[in-house]
């Protein structure tokens, strides 16, 4: 089970973050999230062997690129509308597509675009709301089941303790990622928060 925390700003989220052995760190790069970080700020968080992927809402992909060597990462995480053709320019390999299953008006609907960025994008992250992330929101686990990912996935939308376990249980996702749901406030992560919700997503 695939875990990455997401909406990092404090170095001490980020030590505890390392310390639990989490595969990915997140840091978000839009100016109008509470959560936001500069990258050169976000260079100076240390987060080992961790993989570093950075949130990208309206940034194009010269930007993208840009920020990404800058904020030393390995992942664009696509939250906006860019293209395929964006996430060619990034490179698949390099590429995490959000998806939010709310903008759809069916599974299939939501299944072809899953499909259409298939050869754009090294996973996929489904996320609850219809914009925006961080909402502490949970989507309709059920319903995901019936989706097929050419991809491994992760699940996002206000998962805590308390809920990745039937989330799991009806959606079957390749990893979770954790964010609002392990804080006390926007950006602030609580480590014993933190420490539940990744034992519960790898059912320890």
């Amino acid at each position: 089970m695939l875990v990455k925390i997401c909406g990092l700003k404090r170095p001490e989220d980020v030590r505890e973050a390392v310390a639990l052995g989490v595969d990915f760190c997140g840091f978000i790069f839009h100016p109008q999230s509470p959560r936001a970080i500069a990258p050169a700020r976000a260079a100076e968080l240390d987060s080992g062997d961790c993989r570093r992927a950075g949130v990208f809402v309206e940034q194009g992909s010269e930007e993208i690129l840009g920020v990404m060597e800058t904020a030393r990462l390995d992942f664009a995480q696509l939250h906006g509308r860019q293209s395929v053709d964006c996430a060619l320019r990034i490179g698949p390999e390099r590429v995490i597509r959000v998806l939010w299953p709310e903008r759809f008006a069916s599974v299939s609907a939501l299944q072809a675009e899953i499909d259409r960025h298939a050869r754009a994008c090294a996973y996929y992250l489904l996320d609850a709301g219809k914009r925006g992330g961080g909402s502490g929101r949970h989507l309709d686990w059920h319903s995901l089941s019936e989706l097929r990912f050419p991809r491994p996935w992760l699940l996002a939308g206000g998962l805590s303790a308390d809920a990745l376990g039937e989330a799991l249980r009806l959606c079957s996702p390749d990893g979770v990622d954790l964010n609002s749901g392990v804080e006390t406030a926007p950006g602030v992560k609580d480590a014993a928060r933190l420490r539940a919700a990744i034992l519960a997503a790898r059912g320890e």
